[in-house]
Parts: C-alpha cells; structure tokens; sequence
C-alpha cells in the first residue's frame, strides 16, 4: 500500500521542523520536505537529522521551483535539480517533484523533456512532473505560464505528480488526468479546490474536486506510489487547530484510498 506522508509546506508558516513534529504526533507515515525559503529546508544534514529525530521517513524532495523560491540554491534551474537529487540520496527519499519551467525560461524549457530523462538515467531517482494551470485573473482567461505545458501527460515523461488544487484551477478531471498517465502517475499531492483562480490546497473533502473518488479511483488500479497532503492551515492556530487540520486530512486519506470492495465490508 501507498504511504501517506505529509508535506511540510502544509504547516506553513511555521517552520521545516514543526512540519516533521506535526506529521509525527498525528501519525503520518512519512514526509516530503519542500526546500523552500526556510533556511533548514535547505540543508541536508539538518533534514535528516529532523527525519531521524522523529523516526519518520522522507519519501520525496520537491525541488525550489516556485515562483518565491527562484533564489534558493541559486538561479540555475538545473542547479536546482541536481542539489535536490543530492538531497533525496541523502535522506532516503526515492523521488524529485520538480514543476515544468515558467515560459520565461526559455533556455531551461527548450530541452527540460530530454533534462529530466537524462536526470532520471543519471541519479536512478523519479522526477515527478506535476501539473499546474493557466493563470486565471478571471473564471474565462487564462494566460500560459508553463513550457512545454502545464498538464504532464502531454509530454513523455517517465513519471508525474497529480495536485487536485491545480487541477481544479485548470478544470481538468483528476480521474481522467490519472488515466491519461497510467502507470507514469508516481505521484500525488491529496488536496482539493472550488475551481476558482486561486490555488486553494484545500483539506481534501472540502473542496469539489471529488478527492475521495479520486482514491478509491487509483486504489482501484493498484496505485501504489507516495500520496502526500499538501494543504493550506495557514489560517489555523498554530497547535491544536493546525494539528486537527492534519488529522482530518489524513484520515480523509485512509478512509478513501481504499477498493471498492474493501470500503463497503
């Protein structure tokens, strides 16, 4: 079975290190580390230090590719990737999720398909291509911000990352999208969205992405990558508000990502 491991990024703005404490005291069975603008994110020892602490495995690295996180571990797109590979050996962790490049990085976008293969050949790691979306500043336009596009599964890459909050920007159908890429679907950001413009990371449940259709759809066809929850508490109280945040996500997760068969008996 899939490990459900949680995202650091889920607990911000508190730090690296609370999203290790969190995910440990609520039962998660591991954590993907976002190497963002927190100083600790981004040293390996300090990660695996956190990581050994707490008893508890890093599933994946998910590179500096944000829009604020374009300074981390310098500018070079490439660069990026190859720390974030070195991370991932050091800690453990057997996957990169890494975000197709703005369409300003035209140097970076001309040969990423053929980059991340050869990344892949060369560190044995999965760079997990996630989907993102058109930026919208309305329901009806939208303006291309990614090359060579925003949806994984028009390009050939070896393995992908599903996010339901992009997706519901996108309006895309995350069951489909998950057909389309079969067995290149490695991995999952368990979130959900309204489909508004705004890249909600809502608690799965919330939104109307049908997250829990979404499981019990990749159960069902032997789905057996990381899930992640990767969601926003940033209006939760720090403690027992975010803590109960995190709890529901996580038992929304192991409540859905089950077979058909096995959720009715």
């Amino acid at each position: 079975m899939s490990r459900i491991g949680l995202s650091t990024s889920s607990v911000y703005p508190e730090s690296t290190a609370h999203g290790f404490s969190y995910a440990k005291s609520v039962g998660y069975d591991a954590v993907e580390v976002m190497v963002g603008i927190d100083a600790l994110s981004q040293q390996i020892e300090a990660v695996r230090q956190l990581s050994d602490h707490h008893e508890i495995p890093i599933s994946a690295v998910h590179a500096p590719c944000l829009l604020f996180t374009q300074r981390v571990w310098g500018t070079d797109p490439w660069g990026k990737l190859e720390r974030s590979a070195d991370m991932a050996h050091a800690v453990g962790a057997d996957v990169v999720v890494v975000h197709p490049p703005f369409r300003w990085q035209k140097e970076y976008a001309a040969n990423f398909v053929e980059g991340i293969a050869k990344l892949e050949a060369t560190t044995g790691l999965a760079f997990a291509v996630e989907n993102m979306y058109p930026w919208r500043a309305t329901q009806k336009r939208g303006m291309e911000m990614y090359l060579p596009h925003w949806d994984p599964s028009t390009e050939d890459y070896a393995n992908t990352t599903i996010d339901l909050s992009h997706a519901a920007i996108a309006h895309d159908d995350v069951i489909e999208m998950a057909d389309r890429l079969g067995e290149r679907l490695r991995h999952i950001h368990l979130t959900d969205g309204t489909g508004s413009a705004k890249d909600e990371h809502l608690v799965p449940g919330r939104g109307a992405m049908g997250a829990d259709k979404f499981l019990r759809h990749i159960a069902a066809k032997g789905f057996a990558g990381e899930i992640i929850l990767e969601i926003n508490t940033r209006k939760a109280t720090p403690g027992a508000a975010r803590e109960a945040e995190l709890r529901e996500a996580l038992e929304f997760a192991r409540e859905h990502f089950v077979v058909e068969d096995e959720a009715r008996s």
